[in-house]
C-alpha cells in the first residue's frame, strides 16, 4: 500500500507519531536529515502522562526498566536541605506511574527506533524535505538524499523537524517569542559521592542562581544543569574546567570525571498555527520553552499522540475530516499556556533582580514546603508537572459532565478488584465506560455500532477521583473523555458519535 503520511523528523515526536500510526495500520514514511538517532540531549525526564501513553503502546514496562524512576525532589538553599517532595506521595492514586522517570532523550530515541524496527518500519536517514506543495488533493513533496531528488505525494505531511522546522517555515507560520539572556551549561559527569546514588532530583538555589543534578544513566552518571557565572559569559569557548569550581561549590559534590559538556541559550516561542490544510507541525516545530518542569519532550510526544489517531481515523474513513481541526485547537491552547507559565517560573528562578533572589532564597525554600503540606496542593503539583492535568474542555470533541469529570478531561485512573480501568485503553480505540449499572439500550447500541463497552462495579474510590455512579463516559483513543453523561442518555451518545461520524477503528 502506498504511504499516506510523510513524517519529517525522527526525534521523540516523530518516532512516537510513527509508532502510533504503525499500530493503527496507516502506511507512512519517516525521514530524518541526520544519519541516526541523537547521541546527546538536554531533555531528561519522561513524565507520568507520557508513560500512560507508552502503556497503551505496550512499551511502558520496558521504558521504566531502562530508566531511573525518581521518587523524590530535594530542595536546597545552597547546600542546606530545606525540603523533600516525594513523587509517590504527590501522585498516589492519580497515575499508575507516581514518579518522574529519568530517561534522557537520546536513550528514548534509540529505544523508539528499535521499536519501529520490530514493527518493520525503516527510518530513512540522511534524507531531507526539499520542498512541498499542498494542492488540496494531496501534498506533493521533493525529498533529497545523497544529491538525488525524489518526487513523492502523500495525503498528509507532519513536520516533527524541530525548532528550525522546514515545514513550519514552508507554511509561513510566525514563530513569535524570545531568548533568555542567561547562558546555561549542561554536563554529564561522574562523582563518587554516595548521595548521587539515591535516585532523586536535587535543586540548589542561591542568590547567584541555581544548579540541579539528577541521575541519567545506570552507570552512576549524573546530569548537571546550571547558569554560567557572569564573569565567564563573555568567554568565547567555555570549558567544564572553568565551570567545575562554581558547580562543586553550589552542589557540594566533587566531580571525578566529565563525559559531556555543552552551553546553550534557552528560547520560548509558539507557532501561530499548528495546521494548514493537509500539513501539520508538532513538537519543537510548534513550541519551544524553558526547561522548567522538564516539559519539552513530553509535550512533543503529547502532540504526536493527539495527532496520530485523528489522522488514522480520517484515512480509515472512520471519522469526518473536520475532526482534524481539533488537533490545533487542543494542542496550541496547551502550548501557549505552557510557554507562558514556564516562562514566568523560569524568570523567577534564573532572574538576577532582588525580587528573583528573594523568590529563590525565601519563597521556594521556606513557603513552598508549607503549601505542599496540604493534600490538594500536592495533588495539584503532581498533576501539573506530570501533565495529567491537561484537558480539552473547549474542544469540539468534548461534551457533557458527570461527577467532576467534564468532556475533555483525562479519564481518571482507578484500581479495581479485577485490575484497573486503563487496561482497556491498550486497544487505542473509541470505547464506552460505565461505572455502576449499565442501561440495556446503551449495551445494545455498543454491540450494534461496534463500540467496546466496559462496565466497572461501583466502588467508593471512584467518587474520590471524580467519577459518578451509573454514569457513562465515551473515551477517545488517547484516553481522554469525549462525552460525560450521568443519565446514560442514548440519544446524546448517538448524537455525539454522529457529529463527526465516528466509528470504531476495529469493530468488535
Amino acid at each position: 500500500m502506498n504511504p499516506q503520511v510523510l513524517i519529517v523528523g525522527a526525534g521523540p515526536t516523530g518516532l512516537v507519531l510513527a509508532l502510533q500510526l504503525s499500530k493503527m495500520g496507516i502506511p507512512f514514511r519517516i525521514i530524518e536529515k541526520h544519519s541516526g538517532p541523537g547521541e546527546a540531549s538536554r531533555a531528561l525526564v519522561v513524565h507520568a502522562r507520557i508513560l500512560e501513553f507508552y502503556r497503551q503502546l505496550g512499551i511502558a514496562d520496558e521504558v521504566v526498566s531502562l530508566g531511573i524512576p525518581m521518587k523524590s525532589v530535594y530542595l536546597r538553599e545552597g547546600t542546606k536541605e530545606k525540603a523533600e517532595f516525594k513523587f509517590s506521595d504527590l501522585g498516589k492514586d492519580i497515575s499508575p506511574f507516581p514518579f518522574a522517570l529519568s530517561f534522557p532523550q537520546d536513550v528514548n530515541e534509540q529505544f523508539l527506533v528499535e521499536q519501529l524496527k520490530k514493527a518493520g518500519v525503516t527510518i530513512e536517514w540522511n534524507t531531507e524535505l526539499g520542498s512541498f506543495t499542498d494542492d488540496s488533493e494531496g501534498v506533493r513533496t521533493v525529498l533529497k538524499k545523497d544529491g538525488m531528488e525524489e518526487a513523492a505525494e502523500f495525503h498528509y505531511l507532519c513536520g516533527c523537524d524541530g525548532a528550525h522546522s522546514t515545514v513550519r517555515k514552508g507554511l509561513g507560520f510566525d514563530f513569535a517569542g524570545g531568548t533568555y539572556e542567561q547562558l546555561f551549561y549542561v554536563a554529564d559527569v561522574e562523582s563518587s559521592n554516595k548521595e548521587t546514588q539515591d535516585r532523586s532530583l536535587k535543586v540548589h538555589l542561591s542568590e547567584r542562581g541555581f544548579c540541579l543534578y539528577m541521575p541519567v544513566r545506570s552507570t552512576a552518571m549524573i546530569r548537571l544543569i546550571g547558569i554560567i557565572p557572569r564573569e565567564l559569559e563573555q568567554s568565547t569557548s567555555i570549558t567544564f574546567d572553568e565551570i567545575q569550581p562554581y558547580a562543586e561549590n553550589q552542589i557540594g559534590l566533587k566531580v571525578d570525571k566529565v563525559n559531556w559538556f555543552s552551553t546553550y541559550h534557552v528560547h520560548h516561542r509558539v507557532s501561530e498555527h499548528f495546521r494548514k490544510g493537509r500539513c501539520f507541525i508538532a513538537g519543537d516545530a510548534g513550541h519551544i520553552h524553558s526547561p522548567a518542569g522538564g516539559q519539552g519532550m513530553n509535550t512533543g510526544i503529547g502532540d504526536a499522540v493527539n495527532l496520530s489517531w485523528k489522522v488514522a481515523w480520517v484515512l480509515k474513513g472512520k471519522a469526518e475530516p473536520e475532526i482534524l481541526e481539533t488537533y490545533e485547537t487542543e494542542r496550541i491552547a496547551f502550548a501557549r499556556t505552557l510557554v507562558s507559565t514556564t516562562d514566568r517560573a523560569f524568570q523567577m528562578i534564573v532572574g538576577r533582580n532582588t525580587r528573583n533572589r528573594l523568590f529563590r532564597t525565601v519563597l521556594i525554600p521556606y513557603v513552598a514546603p508549607l503549601l505542599l503540606g496540604f493534600t490538594a496542593a500536592r495533588r495539584a503539583a503532581f498533576n501539573t508537572v506530570s501533565q495529567t492535568r491537561i484537558e480539552y474542555r473547549d474542544s469540539a470533541l468534548s461534551m457533557g459532565k458527570a461527577g467532576k469529570i467534564h468532556g475533555g478531561d483525562r479519564l481518571p485512573w482507578i484500581q479495581t478488584e479485577s485490575g484497573n480501568n486503563f487496561d482497556p485503553l491498550k486497544t487505542m480505540d473509541w470505547q464506552i465506560h460505565v461505572y455502576g449499572e449499565i442501561h440495556a439500550d446503551i449495551r445494545e447500541y455498543g454491540k450494534s455500532a461496534g463500540f467496546a463497552i466496559h462496565t466497572f462495579v461501583w466502588q467508593p474510590g471512584m467518587e474520590d477521583v471524580g467519577l459518578k455512579k451509573d454514569s457513562l463516559y465515551a473515551v477517545r483513543p488517547d484516553g481522554y473523555v469525549a462525552l460525560a453523561d450521568d443519565t446514560q442518555n442514548i440519544e446524546k451518545l448517538k448524537h455525539f458519535f454522529e457529529k463527526f461520524r465516528i466509528r470504531p477503528l476495529m469493530s468488535i
